[in-house]
């Protein structure tokens, strides 16, 4: 998610006679904003504002997905057997409310990570690196005030000092997450955010900081200073007393347009420079090749996409009568390995790949993108087959599946045209199996699955995860873990595949890993907790006077994926 990863393709676009004059950036996108508080954001819709409002210590250098150098850092050193990292900060520094940036404000800015460290936010990967548990401290009650201090320290020098407890090699990757940027404290504690004390630190455990006062009023050291925002657009502008270069965009205008076309009306008048699209093959029929457009293809995928089939379902309203009786499903309905098998030969991965990929599409054998260490081409993948399908369906349950049939209600992101087709076409071929068999799917608003789907309350959805940093525990162990991020939203879990999984936590031996991941992605195969839905070739469109956002710019690692790029790196010719 790197955070929650919204399935569509993003359009890069700014019209030649644009309406929206060259100092303004115009987005309209489906998704809503879920939040603009670093210490919860975990969602690339979020991520592509916050990352543009605040500031981490280190950033990605240019394209590369491994290579870091410093932003709000000047330099780091590493010392103690690599269990402490000591970082200059940069001087000079002011937020967007005109205090100085200290280093009072980032011990402060990782401290409430780790004592708030909600179910809704990234920092369980901080506290692994700074406690060595994901856990806060409801959870685990090992976590103390004097544990955190200890971890996050200012010294007398003025200095930000990490203390570890055990070696982490992608301690500085995790560091370049938005999440993990820098906030302003003084500010923050006069909104009535945490005290930065022991005194309350407690009261702050776990809390949803979603729709805190910080998120409502943001202020960081970024580019862009927050200006207003409502149920349907935010306005953001360039900060004069930025530290770094002075954007050439002064206004930036995130809409939320819900339906396709009228965005891509606005992309072909000019009213929005970027837009988000409608899967390839809607947008290579009507975008591509309209004059002064220029198509940008073979983005490598560093995302994975899986339809979650919720073995313990915490949503009545999903379920019908309850029961296997044709009008519902028992909220244990993906708990029999036959149900969930039937599914998977259900999904036919050939006619996404057609539909939505327009033939530019990858099956994958396991939800790990092919470009990361680890990935085994050799395992088996599920195919679409009927047949094959039947004869799980009924086994599962002991028959009953296919004796009494079942209605289950499955959701969909509102706006997301891969989305809906992808489960539209799950739709038609279960319900072609068996007269007795319906599958009512429907759309919700991003925000709202977000949730509902942290509290176990989405029965099937399809949803993805784009990468914190670049390792493959990144996303192994949130799929696949019951210890990972998304086990609420599957409830799957396996003993063997966990041990698996912790063992290639310990080890830097990168043979001995891969072997490990391996071994648990057969396993998956074996018990399919998810329908692979197959990865995308990433493209993107770009107007002829829209600059900075040319392809060999892109990194994968930002979250605003219309440009792989910062606002701040972008202007109008």
């Amino acid at each position: 998610m790197k955070k929650l990863a919204i399935l569509s393709t993003l359009l890069i676009a700014s019209a030649a006679l644009a309406v929206a004059p060259n100092d303004t950036l115009v987005v309209q996108e489906a998704a809503d904003i879920p939040t603009l508080d670093p210490g919860v954001t975990y969602d690339t819709a979020s991520g592509s504002i916050t990352e543009n409002l605040y500031e981490t210590l280190v950033t990605y250098k240019g394209a590369s997905i491994r290579d870091l150098e410093p932003l709000l850092a000047t330099k780091w050193t590493i010392t103690n057997g690599g269990k402490t990292y000591t970082f200059d900060l940069r001087k000079g520094v002011k937020f967007h409310s005109g205090n100085a940036m200290t280093c009072a404000d980032a011990e402060y800015s990782f401290q409430r990570n780790l004592v708030v460290n909600s179910g809704d936010s990234g920092n369980w990967f901080i506290s692994e690196a700074l406690l060595g548990t994901g856990s806060n401290a409801a959870d685990d009650k090992t976590i103390t005030w004097d544990r955190i201090d200890k971890a996050v320290q200012c010294n007398d020098a003025g200095q930000l000092v990490f203390t570890l407890p055990k070696v982490d090699p992608a301690i500085l990757a995790k560091l370049a997450y938005t999440g993990q940027s820098v906030i302003d404290s003084k500010y923050a504690i006069g909104l009535g955010e945490w005290s930065g004390k022991e005194a309350d630190w407690k009261d702050w455990i776990g809390k949803d900081l979603t729709n805190s006062k910080l998120s409502q009023a943001p202020s960081g050291t970024g580019a862009y200073k927050f200006v207003r925002k409502d149920a349907n657009a935010l306005l953001a502008t360039a900060f004069d007393g930025y530290w770094g270069k002075k954007p050439a965009i002064k206004n930036v205008i995130i809409q939320k347009v819900g339906e396709l076309a009228a965005r891509q009306q606005a992309f072909l008048r000019g009213d929005a420079d970027l837009i988000e699209g409608g899967g390839r093959a809607v947008d290579e029929e009507q975008i591509k090749g309209k004059p002064g457009v220029v198509w940008q293809d073979g983005f490598p995928s560093t995302s994975a996409f899986g339809i979650f089939m919720n073995e313990s379902v915490k949503n009545n309203a999903l379920l019908g009568s309850g029961k296997l009786d044709g009008k519902g499903v028992p909220a244990n309905f993906f708990s029999d390995v036959n149900v969930r098998r039937a599914f998977s030969y259900t999904f036919n991965y050939q006619q996404y790949i057609t539909d939505v990929q327009k033939g530019k599409g990858k099956q994958r054998t396991m939800l790990l993108p092919d470009t990361f260490p680890g990935y085994d081409a050799k395992v088996n993948t599920y195919g679409f087959d009927a047949k094959k399908a039947e004869t799980y369906f009924k086994r599962a349950f002991g028959g009953q599946v296919w004796k009494n049939g079942f209605t289950l209600t499955a959701n969909y992101r509102a706006g997301s045209v891969p989305s809906q087709t992808a489960m539209e076409i799950m739709k038609k071929n279960v319900e072609a199996l068996n007269p007795k068999f319906k599958l009512n799917v429907q759309s919700k608003p991003w925000s709202e699955m977000l949730k509902d789907s942290r509290d176990g309350k989405e029965s099937m959805i399809l949803i993805g995860w784009a990468p914190d940093y670049a390792d493959a525990d990144n996303f192994m162990y949130t799929f696949y873990s019951s210890n990972g991020y998304y086990f609420p939203r599957s409830n799957w879990k396996d003993s063997q595949v966990d041990k698996w999984l912790d063992q290639a936590r310990a080890t830097v031996n990168t043979a001995e890993r891969n072997r490990l991941y391996s071994l648990v992605a057969k396993r998956a195969y074996e018990q399919a907790p998810y329908v692979l839905v197959p990865a995308s070739i990433g493209y993107g469109f770009l107007r002829d006077n829209l600059v900075g956002a040319e392809q060999q710019n892109f990194n994968p690692m930002i979250s605003f994926s219309y440009t792989g790029t910062f606002w701040k790196e972008l202007a109008k010719k």
